[in-house]
């Protein structure tokens, strides 16, 4: 077990760590590389001699306007209906916001979910959900999530602003720790440099994104790292805290009085992510299992957008390229420089954490180089994709060229 260094930044960008907690070194040779499809993958493949020069696919989508281009290329693309309420609305809400019009994409979906008729499935939903994200519309978000949970009987996404108007300055962001592996009694030096690095900034970023097991001496250890650092008045946001709930959901049962410390840390995380009613009946369960008071509901500070994908780009996907903002018109560079990321990679994770839309002439220009990726024998993956820009993709028959990661 090592602390490993991910890369020194400038006080500008802010610092990111990476700590892994293996049970063993890797043998010589080896990387320290988690799981691929943890979106922590190493993106190369040192024994896969570099290709030659890429060439695009003779899907050519390029050239004129959004509308122009779909209809010449309506009969190249396969649009299948999907069980998540793909189909026709699914189809037109996607293309109207990928050409900007977003009200018109809002009234297209808000139609089809107000029609007891239509028996829209989960996918209309989260586009729905995502666009009052993409947009700002916090209120709107609030009246439909209840729905969705009557309807779908899950918890709803959490409220994040998506929007433009969300964005901050890189020099703002915390430090950023990522925790990954497997969590145990063994992290008390790592965690003690956590503690020492958030006192010297005042603030820090924790993401359990690529964090794999976690047993109940870590959970000590844990909680005891977050009660050191509110002691010191150190400003923490945890990013992707749901991976650890779910992980701890496992490891408790109401009536059994074990495993205390992955209790109480599963309440901390329920509060991080922001799932007060999971929390209370968590709660309860606590109370009568152990016979003494529960931790009272206090919300933590959510993690912004910006933190959240800057800490996937900057961590969670180090070797990532990285697709960001609104791909439109002229702003393809970034989708053509793929082509030549991808050149000596065998398996390419784009991380689009902070993509908000792409138009249809990009996303063709997308699949003609995903298309001769996949001609050469590379895995390309799409990750922390919004269910927009999703939709689209799938229209566009990209999901059959690369492999698609909606955000949670």
């Amino acid at each position: 077990m090592r602390l490993a260094d991910e890369g020194k930044r400038s006080e500008r960008t802010g610092l990111s760590v990476v700590l892994p907690f293996f049970g063993k070194k890797p043998a010589p040779g080896q990387g320290d590389a988690a799981p691929r499809d943890a979106g922590g993958g190493r993106g190369d493949d040192d024994d896969v001699p570099p290709p030659q020069s890429t060439e695009l696919s003779t899907l050519n989508f390029a050239g004129g306007d959004a509308s122009h281009a779909l209809a010449r290329c309506a009969g190249q693309v396969e649009v299948q209906e999907m069980d998540s309420g793909a189909g026709a609305v699914y189809e037109e809400a996607a293309v109207l916001y990928a050409n900007g019009n977003v009200g018109d994409a809002e009234k297209v979906l808000d139609a089809v979910l107000e029609d007891p008729a239509a028996n829209a499935g989960d996918g209309l939903w989260m586009m729905l959900l995502d666009l009052y994200r993409l947009t700002g519309q916090r209120q709107r978000f609030e009246s439909r999530v209840l729905d969705y949970a009557t309807r779908f009987e899950r918890s709803p996404p959490p409220w994040e602003d998506l929007s433009s108007q969300a964005a901050r300055p890189r020099g703002d962001i915390a430090p950023l720790v990522n925790l990954s592996g497997n969590l145990n009694g063994q992290a008390t030096a790592q965690f003690q440099q956590v503690t020492v690095i958030g006192r010297k900034s005042g603030a820090i970023r924790i993401d359990l994104n690529r964090l794999r097991s976690v047993d109940d001496a870590g959970c000590a250890l844990f909680m005891g790292l977050l009660r050191q650092l509110a002691a010191d008045r150190v400003k923490v946001s945890v990013l992707n805290a749901r991976q650890l709930v779910n992980m701890l959901a496992g490891q408790v049962a109401p009536g059994r009085a074990e495993n205390r410390d992955a209790w109480l840390l599963l309440l901390e995380m329920l509060q991080y992510s922001g799932e007060q009613e999971r929390f209370e009946e968590l709660a309860v369960d606590y109370a009568v299992t152990f016979e003494e008071s529960p931790p009272s509901w206090a919300p933590r500070e959510q993690a912004a957008l910006t933190e959240t994908a800057i800490a996937r780009l900057d961590a969670s996907l180090p070797g990532a390229f990285r697709l960001e903002g609104e791909v439109v018109g002229s702003q393809a560079e970034g989708v053509r420089k793929l082509a030549a990321f991808a050149a000596e990679r065998q398996n390419v994770d784009v991380d689009c954490s902070q993509l908000r839309r792409i138009d249809f002439v990009n996303a063709g220009t997308l699949f003609n180089i995903l298309a001769t990726l996949q001609a050469e024998g590379k895995k390309v993956t799409l990750r922390n994709v919004n269910a927009m820009v999703g939709a689209l993709l799938r229209v566009m028959g990209v999901d059959q060229v690369s492999q698609i990661m909606l955000r949670g």
